[in-house]
């Protein structure tokens, strides 16, 4: 007589795990995305079209993007150099730099903001140091990328750190002992080891740079197709009540990160996929 089983999932509850997960996304991050993209839907092609053609819509954007770009190339590298400093090398103070690393993570985003206002004004401790060299720090872009730079660094150490930390230093030793010099083993074994993390960190400190908002606002100084941002004009947007053009702009901000997402993460898998082969 023969006694059919049902065949077990290896995870047990998935069924219940699997729709909760659904409902929590979907309540979380699907559906208000959803709402954008039905609100942006609902106007005529040429209200939409008028909306992004906008020269302050468009410079917001662009400011947005330029000032993420540039702070997360800036982290790429000296978030690099932090975390390979933080796993190499024993020094006192290590853990309350390596605590200090979270800090923007815990800290409110408009405390930070403000501080960073104080230090680069033009009469604050650095600002001061800056405008005698006729360089204008805070309310300018630079000020914008500062703030970036501040709040994405996190990205860049907490994910390379790990990496480091389990990459062995026999193959380094190996290499050394055949006369690479430390240029070419950091080129040829160390690099391509943190590319996939280091690729991982830059989209997160970048798409996080787009979207921040409350340690920008105060030091970009909001001057409209100079310094003013694209959450900031949304938020312009709402307070004049026009939804459907803050929803359009939200909705491009949306297409913009998404894509850039999706290319970091194939950059990333070939990364992954030429250091699987090598």
């Amino acid at each position: 007589m023969s006694i059919l089983r049902r065949k077990r999932s290896v995870l047990p509850g998935f069924g219940i795990t699997m729709g909760y997960t659904i409902l929590y996304l979907s309540l979380i991050v699907l559906i208000p995305l959803a709402g954008i993209v039905v609100k942006t839907t609902q106007q005529s092609w040429e209200t939409f079209w008028q909306t992004v053609s906008s020269p302050r819509v468009f410079a917001s954007i662009e400011v947005s993007l330029t000032t993420s770009f540039a702070a997360a190339i800036i982290n790429a590298v000296f978030g690099t150099i932090v975390a390979w400093v933080l796993v190499r090398y024993n020094f006192p103070g290590k853990r309350l730099i390596d605590g200090l690393i979270d800090l923007p993570f815990a800290l409110p985003t408009a405390v930070a903001g403000i501080s960073l206002t104080t230090i680069y004004a033009q009469n604050g401790v650095l600002g001061s140091f800056f405008a005698q060299l006729g360089i204008q720090t805070a309310y300018s872009r630079i000020g914008i990328t500062i703030a970036l730079i501040f709040i994405g660094l996190p990205f860049i150490v907490r994910t390379i750190q790990p990496v480091l930390q389990d990459l062995e230093r026999d193959v380094e030793e190996a290499a050394a002992s055949l006369g690479a010099s430390r240029l070419r083993t950091f080129r040829r074994i160390i690099f391509p080891a943190i590319l996939p993390a280091l690729l991982t960190g830059f989209a997160l400190a970048f798409a996080r740079g787009i979207g921040e908002y409350g340690s920008v606002v105060f030091i970009a100084g909001n001057m409209p197709m100079k310094t003013e941002i694209a959450p900031l004009l949304i938020r312009t947007k709402l307070e004049q009540y026009d939804y459907v053009g803050a929803t359009t702009i939200a909705f491009i901000m949306l297409i913009i990160s998404f894509v850039l997402l999706l290319v970091i993460n194939v950059l990333q898998w070939q990364a992954s996929r030429r250091t699987v082969q090598q």
